[in-house]
């Protein structure tokens, strides 16, 4: 039986966040926590916020000079308001001087879990705010509603809201022996980083058939015991990646596509360690992604 509760939640578990999705119909929200002295405003340029040693850093909302868009993000635990503000430039923002910009992809696995939720909401929500001004139907641009978290086209009448693709990332294990996986270097990587696989799900398509298609297509393993092991949001550009282990049937199927996957390699539990620890030129996903849980969740179990 698989267990109850996924073994890899994730670097993200989420649920620090007060979303308060009821507040969202309140017309005068964002006009009404800009003007609360408590307030505070997580700043988003591109996929990169201020962070200082301490963490994310929030600023009031007399420190963001200009926004492109505003949006609520939620409440904090005390109750005060938190607000996206996406900027164009950084200097829009009045960040205190030890803070300095950072990606998600950077700093996502060195945040505590409340944070790093805060942060991946605000970067996919920013994403869809920039992104997606202009009514896909009729080419209009749209109208802001719900504090940021839909759009309205004043044209045709459709209501548009943040869209979430779902991928799968799979770490595939052995049929011969338990402590090896097998993982891929992505050509858009330059082949210097292996990783597990991973790719869309398309239309019409389960995401079990997803992960037998991904895998075989990138690297040629026919798959048996596929278990979901846990989710993560990733905002490039607007994912949901679902996490799955399966195990080969024929070790000696695998080959990478030549494309996407320019070589696939069976590691030993004793390489990934050593990888894990830093100390082989062996390159693996960073902690802030999914994939890294995914293979440092497997490297632990037998340790």
């Amino acid at each position: 039986m698989p267990p109850s509760v996924p073994a890899v939640p994730g670097p993200w578990p989420g649920g620090a966040l007060d979303r308060a999705g009821s507040e969202r119909d309140d017309d005068g929200l964002l006009d009404g926590l800009r003007a609360a002295p408590d307030t505070r405003v997580l700043v988003i340029h591109g996929d990169a916020a201020p962070v200082s040693d301490r963490g994310l850093v929030l600023v009031p909302v007399s420190d963001v000079a200009a926004s492109r868009e505003w949006a609520f993000l939620g409440r904090a635990a005390d109750g005060a308001g938190l607000l996206l503000a996406v900027v164009d430039e950084e200097r829009n923002a009045a960040v205190p001087a030890e803070a300095q910009w950072a990606p998600l992809r950077a700093i996502g696995g060195d945040l505590s879990a409340d944070e790093a939720e805060i942060l991946g909401t605000a970067v996919a929500l920013a994403g869809w705010l920039r992104d997606a001004a202009f009514c896909p139907a009729c080419g209009t641009r749209t109208l802001l509603r719900q504090a940021g978290w839909s759009r309205h086209c004043p044209r045709c009448g459709r209501e548009h809201f943040p869209r979430t693709d779902p991928a799968v990332i799979v770490l595939v294990s052995s049929a011969d022996d338990p402590d090896r996986v097998l993982l891929g270097a992505n050509a858009a990587w330059g082949g210097s980083r292996y990783s597990c696989f991973a790719g869309f799900a398309e239309a019409g398509e389960s995401l079990e058939d997803t992960v037998v298609r991904e895998v075989g297509e990138e690297a040629g393993v026919h798959l048996d015991a596929i278990e979901y092991r846990g989710s993560q949001v990733w905002p490039y550009p607007r994912s949901l990646m679902l996490g799955f282990r399966a195990q080969a049937i024929r070790d000696d199927d695998a080959r990478a596509d030549g494309e996407e996957i320019v070589e696939v390699r069976w590691f030993d539990r004793a390489e990934i360690g050593a990888a894990l620890r830093g100390e082989t030129a062996l390159k693996l996903p960073g902690a802030a992604s999914i994939a890294h849980r995914l293979i440092d969740d497997w490297y632990r179990e037998r340790v």
